[in-house]
């Protein structure tokens, strides 16, 4: 990044933010949203649940450790562009493969840097999500406002068909001599914390899942076999799962009727835990609904508090659309956690049925680990319904 090459980003509302161009060459138009997270970008540039999103990050020094195979979340970045205050013209770090231009650009993803980001991040927090247009390729100010007018507003659409995978399979982590070892994180050891005696199917349905989910069902005793989207309720019986796992996911959940139809036919069957959008599809299939926020949650420091136990959580979030909690009162369902911040709805329970979810990511680890024991609960609520006990 020598030379200096300008690029543009404007927002529905005729904002418009020039400064220095890099990654790919190609002009987009998504919905711009914010993160607020220290590191992670590797993770966030590949999570599918930013399909169809221009990310700002709110760090101000992006790029500095490079990107590495083992740190995505999916096999492409699934974000439409990136927006950083300074990326990194140096990268440092012995794990590192690629720099973040050399890996915008393999991906045909475009950046923009040298930027105001401080400005962007408080125009979306007093507007909420834009649409907007980025563009790395000689636009005038006019015609990026007008790409950004233009593009189809993220609520209504249903992004999933997009990032799903297309037939059903078995993740290559499930391989038994592979439990004891795979997936550690990077530098650690086996430890007391190895996968449990007793394991079980599960069928994990992959609305735009983060490898990072698969590899923890692994670590906490599933065998995981990955269904798409369009999987129906008797595709899924006929392989005899234990469980069943609602993976995250990009878009509107409300836009999703042929998923809510296959969550509500399995309900009644098996134990069921979902994140993210995966919660959301909950909630439409006990006849919910969801509705959009402002700006939504994107971060690594979202707290979480547990109205049944009283436990305050650090989580890792990214979503747009939040739970109605009062369309669920009379569905079964009882608000398990709410957000600190806002008091959104962040957890479900239903009152009768082996069914759980949460808002939030209980996989990442951008720091705190303080919901990984979900996946313990996960595991013992299929291990008590395979033993008649519920």
């Amino acid at each position: 990044m020598s030379t200096y090459k300008p690029g543009v980003l404007a927002l529905e509302d005729g904002s418009v933010f020039h400064g220095r161009a890099f990654g790919a060459d190609t002009a987009v138009a998504g919905e711009c949203v914010f993160n607020t997270s220290m590191t992670g970008y590797q993770e966030i540039l590949t999570d599918p649940s930013y399909f169809g999103q221009i990310v700002t990050m709110t760090a101000v020094h992006i790029g500095n450790y490079g990107v590495n195979a083992e740190d995505a979340e999916d096999d492409a970045l699934r974000v439409s562009g990136f927006i950083v205050r300074e990326a990194s013209p140096i990268v440092s770090n012995w794990r590192s493969e690629l720099s973040l231009e050399a890996y915008l650009k393999k991906y045909n993803i475009p950046g923009l840097a040298e930027v105001d980001t401080r400005a962007i991040t408080k125009k979306l927090r007093v507007t909420g999500s834009m649409k907007c247009c980025l563009s790395t390729l000689p636009l005038s100010d006019e015609e990026a406002v007008a790409r950004a007018r233009a593009w189809q507003d993220m609520e209504g659409s249903d992004y999933v068909k997009f990032v799903s995978c297309k037939a059903p399979y078995i993740w290559s982590g499930s391989d038994p001599a592979n439990y004891n070892t795979a997936f550690l994180p990077v530098g650690t050891t086996l430890n007391a914390r190895t996968p449990p005696a007793q394991r079980h199917r599960v069928a994990a349905f992959d609305f735009g899942a983060k490898h990072t989910i698969f590899r923890k069902l692994i670590r906490h005793g599933f065998d995981v076999e990955v269904f798409p989207a369009t999987a129906t309720a008797g595709e899924v019986r006929e392989h005899k799962p234990d469980a069943v796992f609602l993976s995250n996911g990009p878009g509107d959940p409300a836009a999703l009727p042929y998923i809510h139809k296959m969550v509500t036919d399995l309900l009644p069957d098996f134990p069921i835990f979902g994140i993210c959008l995966g919660h959301q599809l909950i909630t439409h299939a006990l006849g919910g609904t969801t509705f959009k926020l402002k700006f939504g949650h994107r971060g690594g420091n979202q707290p979480v508090k547990n109205l049944e136990t009283g436990k305050v959580s650090i989580t890792a979030q990214n979503h747009g659309f939040a739970t109605d909690p009062k369309s669920i009162e009379q569905r079964g369902a009882k608000v398990t956690e709410v957000n600190l911040n806002d008091g959104t709805v962040e957890g479900l329970r239903h009152t009768e049925l082996p069914v759980f979810s949460v808002q939030y990511h209980p996989e990442a680890a951008p720091g705190p680990n303080d919901a990984d024991p979900l996946f313990v609960d996960f595991h013992n609520l299929t291990t008590a319904r395979k033993a008649g006990k519920i």
